[in-house]
């Protein structure tokens, strides 16, 4: 319920929106409340926001708005539900705000429970998040004023700190470990299925998927491959028994979708060493006569689902495919997989500068600094970089800019989308995780990453956009064309000469998954000819 209430909020208006447009009105909240607890919340919660009445009202009409507030709170929730907040961080405003709760809590019966309000691990993290306010906001450190935190309470506190703080309201200390004791649900609760494919009547899934593989055995190998046969017949009880034939059925799918639109798709990576794979035309690789490891795609001992990545040309072909996906799964029912965007290196730099007041000039010059410290030499004199470029690290302005930089590495700046990654679900997504959409038309993305996915059971298939299967696209196209031949990448011979002797060459520009700067980068080590 709570990732279907993020989701309609994020849904009903576009990427980047004004924060208005997502409000949600406890109207909103009323389908989904089932299974939740409600907080009346700290600073920026419903209750604070009904006692902060204009000035003209008097304190008897605050806490009449406030407690038609919490009485709304339980017609939604339940009072069952409902814990009236309390948080101290040693400002006036906070505990006035807290005796005018406390009050409301008496008066209704409710329980008081107490939080720490948490935006930071340590004291000292306060000055990221100060920085990271001024960021939002678009200010400098000297014109944030009241944006920034009036102190660095807002820490992960100690449960004796917190019963201390709390001693003249112990029962709230109290509510607080009942409702954690309450509070059984975990992350491997989550519920999430993998679709089912669609077999036909009399059939299951793994069924189907064996008479779809069989039929592909003999168009690539033949009837009288035994040893293909042993293979195959081998990965498909470990598939039947892992219950992932539904999970090969859907990439099938998806491939058969492509080719039916004259769309170039190839399965790569490890999925190349699955003879079941390569039979369903996935993959264009023989698994079985190069002699690859089937268990370095899939085995029991790993406990972790396959992962089959497809190539197709990049623009409007994948785009196709992903919007097929949409299509046959709904747009609850799939979506993008998120790539959390970090603060590295000049993009940390320079939103630092700004906070700390540093002018477009001396922004250019520290940016540029980044380079030398960010991946330097221990040997590396820092000192002689930063006064090369006319700055003083001894200067606390110029020091601070460089602990901040390095704090805030690797910290979320935004989230984007993966490069090709899909997440599909039986049922509909937005009952595992909120989704929200894209900045392009016609996406929408969870707000998780693959790492999140792979650690949740999320089942993510990778529809992949390259230049180079274009440009293979074309060349087929032109071989066919000129030669009158028809090249099938899965017969190309499996010793080539040539290439290999270009490979011993180095001479690989252009060459397709050769190109890559990881692959050049092994090339010394390789020590060729």
């Amino acid at each position: 319920n709570l990732c279907r209430l993020i989701t309609q909020m994020k849904m009903r208006a576009p990427k980047n929106a004004p924060p208005e447009e997502y409000a949600v009105a406890l109207e909103d909240v009323r389908p989904f409340t089932a299974g939740l607890i409600c907080l009346t919340g700290g600073a920026e919660g419903p209750l604070a926001a009904a006692l902060a009445h204009p000035h003209w009202f008097g304190e008897s009409e605050s806490l009449i708005a406030g407690e038609k507030c919490v009485r709304g709170l339980c017609v939604v929730f339940g009072r069952e539900n409902v814990y009236v907040e309390l948080q101290r961080h040693f400002t006036r405003r906070e505990e006035a705000r807290n005796q005018a709760a406390v009050r409301i809590a008496r008066k209704l019966r409710l329980p008081l429970l107490a939080t720490g309000g948490v935006s930071y691990a340590t004291p000292a993290a306060r000055q990221v998040l100060d920085v990271f306010t001024c960021i939002r906001h678009h200010r400098t450190l000297e014109t944030a004023g009241r944006l920034l935190e009036q102190n660095s309470e807002r820490y992960v506190k100690p449960a004796a700190e917190m019963a201390r703080i709390f001693a003249d309201l112990p029962e709230a200390i109290g509510h607080t470990q009942e409702l954690a004791a309450r509070l059984q649900f975990t992350l491997q609760d989550l519920g999430y299925e993998f679709p089912k494919y669609p077999a036909p009547e009399g059939a299951t899934q793994a069924s189907f998927l064996r008479e779809r593989t069989m039929e592909g055995m003999l168009h690539r190998y033949g009837a009288a491959n035994e040893r293909a046969r042993r293979q195959i017949e081998r990965e498909l009880a470990l598939i039947e028994k892992l219950n992932l034939a539904g999970y090969f059925l859907i990439v099938w799918d998806i491939v058969r979708e492509c080719r039916a639109r004259n769309i170039l798709v190839q399965g790569r990576g490890s999925a190349a060493n699955s003879a079941v794979c390569y039979a369903l035309g996935i993959t264009a690789v023989d698994p079985v006569g190069m002699d690859l490891l089937f268990e370095r795609f899939l085995s029991e001992e790993r406990g972790e689902w396959p992962d089959i990545d497809l190539d197709l040309p990049s623009g409007d072909q994948r785009e196709a495919a992903i919007q097929y996906v949409y299509e046959r799964y709904g747009k609850l029912g799939a979506a993008m997989t998120a790539n959390v965007i970090t603060y590295r290196g000049r993009s940390a730099a320079r939103e630092v500068g700004k906070a700390l007041g540093f002018d477009a000039d001396a922004l250019d010059k520290l940016s540029k600094l980044v380079g030398a410290w960010e991946f330097r030499d221990p040997k590396d004199n820092l000192d002689r970089n930063f006064c090369d470029a006319g700055f003083d690290l001894a200067h606390p302005r110029i020091h601070k800019f460089f602990e901040l930089c390095q704090r805030v590495q690797d910290l979320p700046r935004h989230l984007g989308q993966h490069s090709g990654g899909m997440v599909v679900c039986r049922g509909q997504l937005d009952s595992v995780v909120p989704l929200e959409p894209a900045t392009m038309p016609g996406r929408v993305v969870i707000q998780w990453d693959k790492e999140d996915c792979a650690d949740m059971g999320i089942v993510k298939v990778d529809l992949l956009g390259l230049g180079m299967m274009a440009v293979l696209e074309e060349s087929i196209a032109l071989i066919r064309r000129h030669h009158g031949e028809e090249v099938d990448l899965a017969h190309l011979p499996p010793d080539d000469p040539p290439v290999y002797d270009a490979l011993c060459r180095a001479d690989t520009v252009g060459m397709f998954q050769v190109e890559s700067r990881a692959q050049m980068s092994c090339l010394p080590r390789l020590r060729p000819k």
